[in-house]
């Protein structure tokens, strides 16, 4: 029995319309008619609902710990049931891919990375799809890292020191010099930007030198990182190109920074001996330098060049700078690596043999005139850069024409 409804009427006849469709509206609609046989037709309306979806709790608020569980809710409703799946929102405010499906998402063992809002969207074909958001709040104890643990300056000059805190709940951030608590002076200030904070030193004196420390404190811990500044030079920076042109020389070409002058330079190389199957490296030698003046246009970087003689053709050798003022030795620098050239003869030799290779093979006869060292040169770079070892070993170019034939 159809109740009264001012949504409903009949008709052209005995048709029954509904507007303004409501999900309760679905359901089966009998049409009866009497005449001495009832006879009933049965018509069943089902209502396409577009999605809805809802929190779980109603804030889209959760909480966890680091290294602990937490599970993520959202409920939907919708006709057809909407298929729910989740994603998660990037610094950019975009949607990432998918990392879920259905109403529950569980993480296990959260890191404070996967703090953030997430995403429950609801999609049943009908309509737009649906989305409500959910932030995930991870509390973990302060998490610090340094871009630099070692400062370079100078009386006199600044140094600022810089330490990058992450934390939840808020940290409360100090610095430390040897284990004693920092105040701000007028030489020294504190400041924070986000998650960077830094400790500025104006006009540097001697008793700032030393070891320095960030501290981080929340409610959950403590966490801390060390920095020094120093007044010692800083390490040393190569800048000769790896590749001799000469077989028995190199010139090395290095530069230091150091605010009081270079008192010593320390430059020590050797040999490699390698082949295809191992490397083993050579005994040091020491070479003394005394740096001279540097120009007054130059404060900080001190530019320094020495040439190796005596050393062997077709070789590979290695080196390595440490330098010395008023405050001590600095670190010793990186490895550099640098290679001496082939004798000519035997670039020109390794030629001729290829021509001759090749004609003995019946093909197109070779006919050219040994390239100038320049070009040779080149050759013999881009082939060491390939496989360093063939510099030291490994035939002439004929054999492995011979080997590939």
């Amino acid at each position: 029995m159809v109740t009264r409804d001012e949504r409903i009427r009949l008709v052209n006849g005995y048709n029954l319309e509904i507007s303004e469709l409501e999900p309760q509206d679905a359901g089966d609609y009998v049409c009866q008619i009497s005449d001495k046989v009832n006879k009933d037709q049965v018509h069943t309306v089902e209502i396409l609902v577009p999605p809805s979806v809802r929190a779980i709790p109603p804030t889209g608020q959760v909480t966890a710990r680091k290294g602990g569980a937490v599970t993520l809710e959202c409920k939907a409703s919708g006709n057809p049931v909407p298929s729910i799946y989740w994603t998660k929102r990037t610094g950019t405010g975009k949607s990432a891919a998918k990392i879920g499906e259905g109403p529950v998402l569980s993480l296990e063992r959260v890191e404070r990375q996967q703090a953030g809002v997430y995403q429950c969207t609801a999609d049943n074909n009908v309509g737009e799809p649906v989305t409500v958001d959910m932030r995930l709040d991870v509390l973990y104890p302060p998490d610090i890292s340094v871009e630099k643990s070692w400062i370079h300056s100078g009386e006199g000059f600044e140094a600022q020191l810089e330490c990058i805190v992450h934390a939840d709940p808020q940290p409360t951030v100090s610095w430390n010099q040897n284990s004693f608590p920092l105040q701000p002076t007028d030489r020294r200030t504190m400041s924070s930007r986000g998650n960077r904070h830094t400790l500025t030193i104006r006009h540097v004196q001697q008793e700032d030198f030393g070891n320095y420390s960030c501290v981080a404190d929340n409610s959950l811990g403590r966490s801390k990182k060390y920095m020094e500044v120093s007044g010692r030079p800083g390490p040393a920076d190569f800048l000769s190109p790896p590749w001799s042109r000469s077989t028995d020389s190199f010139n090395l070409t290095w530069k230091v920074e150091s605010y009081p002058p270079l008192q010593e330079v320390r430059l020590l190389y050797r040999k490699l001996m390698m082949n295809e199957t191992f490397q083993q490296p050579g005994r040091w030698h020491d070479v003394i330098l005394t740096p001279a003046p540097r120009p007054p246009s130059e404060p900080l970087t001190h530019v320094m060049a020495f040439t190796l003689r005596g050393l062997q053709h077709s070789s590979v050798y290695e080196a390595i700078v440490q330098a010395k003022n008023r405050y001590g030795w600095n670190e010793v620098s990186d490895i550099f690596q640098f290679y001496t050239q082939r004798i000519t003869s035997d670039i020109h030799s390794e030629e001729m043999q290829v021509a001759s290779s090749t004609s003995r093979s019946g093909a197109t006869t070779l006919h050219r005139t040994a390239p100038p060292v320049g070009t040779a040169w080149t050759l013999l770079a881009l082939l060491a850069t390939l496989i360093p070892w063939l510099l030291l070993h490994g035939g002439t170019l004929a054999d492995r024409s011979k080997v590939s034939n």
